[in-house]
């Protein structure tokens, strides 16, 4: 039975928007559509082109093929799809260039609108130097003004970024979209879990369908990661695994760079040691430029720095996606014992790990959650634009949520905030410990700016009284967010 398909409701908006303006002008639009390996860029597009209901063509290309090969294999793939209207016009012989393999397309679409998927696109550009330009041309004469939708996709982000750069040739041809994984509203409803298993669900799967596709429904993130814990070959080991492969096949520095993150290490001189060689820390002159690198390019980490009115040092280093934060926080060594056929032992480490590793994953998430409810009406700081963290360079205090008006230096600090994702509710002691730390953010003004407090257990009955609390979220509200729904029972949005 096919895995139902959830979510992507915007995605395939904007998908059915480009086609119907094909439908009504007759003319051609191009569409550059980049992200991760198992995030659903090419279920997404399958799923809009059954829906659409038009002839469409999609051909996925193989790494490795010789153009020849992978000519043949378009030409091929062209002649089994719904496109061509006469499938006589089609040679015998494949072409032995793109150039001619694209004239034979633009030859066989029929007058009515239709769509062509060139999946894998950066492996096509691996295999013929000239594939580039060669796409350039035939979109220009052949189909720029014929009624064809083309869809573009890549998992090498850097490359698809690359491939529409105003240097290259498809420069301004292409609208670009970015598909991210599934949010944590969207895992829920795709797992049927309450918001708490959701969101420690969407953690475990980074939002990836090739993960969620494993998971059985309602089953909470460590049941299902004990089961898988005795499957070595799992999606959830492999995929991540897979990901790490691809962007970085050899044990160069910037693999040590990225391993030394996902081990926990978030400062620049922790990075350095801990990437390091026996003759000591990683230069500064090779770290920095491969920090950016994998921040700017790759986009496998995510740099933070301290929000509020001054500006802050410093940067603080994460792995982007949250399943592959796993999987070299705690996965990778689990898969190994599994591997060994010692799966509860596999198990234990992920467990053991568990609880430090969520507290600090989690914090993205809400931060994300609070700049989208930012936007609705009850929101008791309207004004809010950004949310993120703060912390001094001794790191004493570290405030989890700074709400500011802008970044990277705010004009004013609305609210500062603690996340506490633990067994236990948010008490007495740690509003102490918040409300002392808040005050050393350059900005807050206690009175005007208030506190947010988020907790998986709630918030002690005192807690939820304090004049200085003006927001107080549990998972449901986090979720909630990601729907554009107003807070439930456990959210307090406008402190009374």
């Amino acid at each position: 039975m096919a895995t139902p398909f959830v979510g992507r409701h915007t995605e395939l908006a904007l998908l059915h928007k480009r086609l119907d303006r094909v439908a009504a002008t007759g003319g051609g639009a191009a569409v550059a559509i980049r992200g991760r390996r198992q995030v659903g860029k090419s279920r997404l597009v399958q799923e809009f082109c059954d829906r659409a209901g038009r002839p469409y063509l999609f051909f996925t290309a193989t790494k490795g093929a010789s153009p020849v090969e992978g000519i043949a294999d378009f030409l091929a793939e062209l002649g089994e799809s719904s496109l061509p209207v006469d499938r006589e016009l089609l040679p015998k012989d494949p072409p032995t260039n793109w150039a001619d393999a694209f004239r034979v397309l633009a030859s066989v679409l029929p007058d009515a609108p239709a769509v062509v998927v060139l999946d894998e696109l950066p492996w096509l550009a691996e295999q013929d130097p000239v594939f580039d330009g060669a796409l350039q041309t035939a979109w220009d004469r052949l189909l720029a003004g014929r009624p064809v939708l083309l869809l573009l996709l890549g998992s090498d982000l850097h490359m698809m970024e690359r491939f529409t750069a105003y240097d290259r040739p498809f420069y301004g041809r292409a609208d670009n979209m970015v598909l991210g994984p599934l949010n944590v509203a969207e895992t829920g409803d795709a797992l049927g879990l309450d918001a708490a298993d959701a969101i420690d669900a969407h953690l475990v799967s980074g939002g990836l369908p090739g993960i969620l596709r494993a998971w059985p429904h309602a089953t909470p993130a460590l049941d299902f990661v004990e089961a898988e814990c005795a499957d070595p070959a799992s999606p959830l080991f492999g995929v991540p695994e897979a990901a790490l492969m691809a962007e970085f096949p050899t044990p160069d520095q910037a693999r040590r760079v990225l391993e030394a993150v996902g081990s926990g290490d978030r400062t620049h001189a922790n990075i350095a040691a801990t990437a390091g060689s026996r003759s000591g820390a990683l230069p500064s002159g090779i770290l920095s430029p491969l920090l950016r690198r994998l921040t700017d390019e790759k986009h496998v980490l995510a740099s933070d720095t301290p929000l509020s009115a001054s500006p802050g040092k410093p940067a603080l280093y994460r792995v982007a996606d949250s399943n592959l934060r796993l999987y070299l926080a705690a996965l990778r060594s689990a898969q190994a014992l599994s591997r060994r056929g010692r799966p509860e032992t596999a198990y234990r480490v992920v467990e053991r790990r568990w609880a430090a590793w969520r507290g600090r994953a989690v914090e993205p998430l809400v931060r994300e959650s609070l700049e989208l409810a930012a936007v609705e009406d009850d929101f008791p700081w309207p004004g809010t634009e950004v949310v993120g963290g703060w912390w001094n360079r001794r790191f004493s205090p570290e405030i989890d949520l700074v709400g500011a008006d802008r970044t990277p230096v705010a004009g004013t600090v609305f609210f500062a905030g603690s996340v506490k994702w633990l067994g236990s509710p948010f008490d007495p002691h740690d509003l102490a410990a918040l409300a002392r730390g808040a005050v050393e953010i350059p900005g807050f003004v206690p009175g005007p700016a208030r506190l947010a407090l988020v907790s998986l257990s709630g918030v002690a009955e005192a807690v939820a009284h304090d004049e200085g609390v003006g927001l107080v979220w549990g998972a449901e509200d986090v979720v909630d967010a990601w729907r554009g729904r107003p807070a439930g029972p456990t959210g307090r949005r406008n402190g009374s």
